[in-house]
């Protein structure tokens, strides 16, 4: 059987297992009823805008820029820059995730690295502890004028009621962020087709609360764009 391979940053892997010959359903189950299949016209359109479309609405804002405290050492990253993280479980999620839909199931899952991707062309955060996906939520991401940066982010800050100062005190909730320069994780976004943010992440709030309870600093979000991998591969390089 082929690998079921799906988007780095995302359970969202109907295009891919479309592509790969393998139903989605088959990857986590073997015994279970395969998943109905979509034609593969139909997912490549889904959450794709029309040519003629509007400039998507930003309702995620940036966060404020600040300056890192005085003698602030860089967090130790969760994984090493060349370490073989491997995906040892993706969710069992059968259909393209859409804005505003969430899935969490750590249960039975043991304690390891914590590891968050972010794939730009998927649009979908992935949480995996130890190499096992724990949680997946589709995400609102930056434009052409304000993108959301590629690479691998260890979290410098926590901050829980966090607001930007920036944009009119946008509450910004369950910060967690990769940069100085006011790029984040957060909640507080609407989190639907047609908008956009300032560069961040925006998240669902039930679903970054979640993630908030169990981050810490030094934890690695990569962000991708396009890139694919499947059980048993390596989650980085």
């Amino acid at each position: 059987m082929d690998p079921a391979f799906k988007w780095i940053g995302g359970a969202t892997a109907a295009i891919v297992l479309l592509f790969a010959g393998v139903a989605l359903g088959s990857r986590a189950f073997a015994d279970e009823e395969p998943a109905p299949r979509l034609k593969a016209e139909d997912v490549l359109a889904m959450g794709k805008p029309a040519k003629d479309a509007p400039t998507p609405a930003i309702t995620a804002e940036g966060l404020d820029p600040v300056t890192p405290p005085p003698g602030e050492e860089a967090p130790s990253p969760s994984i090493a820059e060349n370490e073989p993280f491997v995906i040892k479980r993706v969710l069992d999620i059968r259909e393209p995730i859409k804005y505003g839909q969430w899935f969490w199931d750590d249960k039975g899952v043991p304690d390891g690295p914590l590891v968050m991707t972010v794939d730009l062309e998927a649009r979908v955060l992935s949480v995996f502890r130890g190499g096992y996906e724990i949680g997946a939520t589709a995400v609102l991401l930056g434009t052409d004028d304000h993108p959301t940066p590629l690479g691998r982010f260890p979290i410098l800050t926590k901050e829980r009621h966090n607001v930007s100062e920036k944009y009119g005190n946008a509450p910004m909730p369950w910060t967690l962020r990769l940069t100085w320069d006011g790029v984040a994780i957060h909640g507080g976004s609407q989190v639907e087709n047609g908008y956009a943010s300032h560069g961040c992440i925006g998240t669902p709030d039930e679903f970054v609360s979640r993630l908030f309870a169990i981050a810490k600093k030094g934890d690695v979000v990569i962000i991708t764009n396009g890139k694919k991998t499947g059980v048993g591969q390596s989650l980085v390089g």
